[in-house]
């Protein structure tokens, strides 16, 4: 049987692109989420919007793992960059993904650490590999780049510089969002090979809420064009 791979999007702007062009269409309702069956380009995929945040982001991943049985999983997005030179409409491929607003280092645990894990949660590199060549082929790479390295996650939307700098200080991620993390974490304990693919909406900074509402939608778009690509090569 053909692999099945999961990919999931926070919100519908960012999975309802690759909806409709999936093939052989089947939606099954779960847990109060749409999971839509089908195939894209050959390949098996299971494609749904998890909410926002880092529990409904969990949930999603283990279900994807458990009822539906993936054998990968795919996050696609948006997110506000925070390091590498990267600019808007720039993309991250995850080579390992942090919580930033988890610390108990009262109890002698390094910052974001999960006790009985490690500090980070580490991606196939494989995928991430294959989402640098999947890059190449679309229109967005003469105009911008894509990186990889750390992504932070935290339920909270960063738009202050000073609270930015300080997750830098601390975490040295290329960008910051609210799902990723929880994702890998599930996948982690799982044994499900992942990688969180993320275009910038904005700067994580002052002018981050202003920026992101104009660029959401063509963020959102972008990486889900880039995960069309990936998926060909994975």
């Amino acid at each position: 049987m053909a692999e099945k791979i999961g990919i999931i999007g926070a919100m519908e702007t960012e999975v309802k692109m690759l909806q409709s062009k999936l093939e052989n269409q089947k939606c099954t309702e779960f847990a109060g989420l749409k999971f839509f069956e089908g195939s894209i380009a050959g390949k098996n995929l299971v494609i749904v919007r998890s909410g926002v945040g880092k529990v409904n982001a969990a949930l999603c991943a283990q279900t994807l793992a458990l009822k539906f049985g993936v054998e990968k999983i795919i996050n696609t997005g948006i997110a506000g960059a925070t390091g590498g030179g990267l600019g808007v409409f720039d993309f991250v491929a995850s080579t390992e993904a942090v919580y930033h607003d988890l610390n108990i280092e009262f109890f002698g645990y390094k910052p974001g650490q999960v006790p009985g894990m490690e500090p980070e949660f580490k991606a196939d590199s494989a995928m991430a590999d294959a989402a640098v060549k999947a890059f190449a082929n679309t229109k967005f790479a003469g105009e911008h780049k894509i990186l990889k390295g750390r992504i932070a996650s935290g339920d909270q939307f960063i738009s202050d510089t000073a609270v930015k700098n300080k997750i830098k200080e601390v975490f040295n991620p290329l960008c910051v969002e609210m799902e990723g993390a929880a994702i890998a974490h599930a996948c982690t304990l799982n044994k499900v090979p992942f990688v969180i693919i993320r275009c910038m909406s904005d700067m994580a900074d002052d002018a981050g809420e202003n920026v992101y509402n104009f660029n959401e939608d063509t963020a959102a778009d972008a990486s889900a064009q880039l995960i069309l690509e990936l998926i060909k090569l994975i």
